[in-house]
């Protein structure tokens, strides 16, 4: 069988590397983007993978209602079989810096949470009412420990973790899996802005693979690398005064994105 999937933030990083993944199975793609000419890119890169078919649509995912209207119609005219809650911008704090630009942080949230749910909300029902489907939310590592350099980016993730882990307790009755993505750093263009140490650094490429090989296995958090997956966990665990001290000690800057909220 040909799976039909949705990708929001397909033009680039882990998104593209997900549509170039399955196409070279052959999948049929429906991909989302903000920046038409990377998208068509994307669109032709997976068309000479093997895809299917593949279709393209502008869009942002801070626009409920357009969202909506278009995850609707990608169903209507054919089923989604998985759907891919992925775009998504950084924003944190350079050293020095103790307040994060409030209209950076409202801009990130509106797209890395708002958007997650614009995107996810309206293939519930159609997915319930099929009796099968997969709902994929890409979070991070920052959702699992709080960073002192990226605390809304931290917030949001933590967020879209806590909804993602809700839903597939709610949903898989109804037949729809729903998958939540923890991954470390990836070499993508929004990570390679900040400028850190990122132990265990991967390709774009290889996250998607693993993360393919991940969701084919029914697994329900896929995080990678596992040994920074554990870290961060058990760093819940201990005394949060010390494992922030540890914490400052590193070397983080984080630039602030471009969003901006709207005025």
């Amino acid at each position: 069988m040909t799976l039909r999937l949705l990708i929001t933030g397909a033009s680039s990083g882990i998104g593209r590397a997900l549509a170039l993944a399955y196409a070279r199975d052959g999948a049929s793609l429906c991909l989302l983007g903000r920046d038409r000419t990377r998208l068509e890119a994307a669109a032709e890169a997976c068309r000479a993978a093997g895809a299917s078919d593949v279709e393209t649509r502008v869009a942002d995912v801070r626009d409920r209602e357009a969202m909506a209207r278009l995850v609707q119609a990608a169903h209507a005219a054919r089923p989604i079989d998985v759907l891919f809650a992925n775009a998504g911008v950084a924003t944190g704090l350079s050293p020095g810096q103790v307040l994060e630009t409030p209209e950076a942080v409202r801009a990130m949230l509106a797209i890395n949470v708002a958007g997650v749910f614009n995107t996810v909300e309206p293939a519930i029902e159609a997915m319930c009412d099929r009796g099968r489907g997969q709902i994929v939310i890409v979070g991070s590592m920052a959702g699992v420990r709080s960073l002192p350099y990226s605390p809304s980016y931290c917030a949001a993730k933590a967020s879209v973790h806590m909804w993602a882990d809700c839903l597939r307790g709610r949903l898989a009755p109804y037949g729809v899996r729903v998958s939540l993505i923890v991954p470390g750093f990836v070499e993508t263009p929004m990570s390679a802005r900040t400028k850190s140490w990122q132990p265990g650094a991967i390709s774009d490429e290889k996250a998607a693979q693993i993360i393919k090989r991940g969701l084919e296995r029914r697994k329900n958090v896929i995080a990678f690398p596992r040994y920074m997956y554990f870290a961060m966990r058990f760093f819940t665990l201990l005394p949060s005064g010390l494992v922030d001290s540890v914490m400052r000690r590193f070397h983080v800057e984080v630039p602030e994105t471009s969003e901006r909220e709207p005025s």
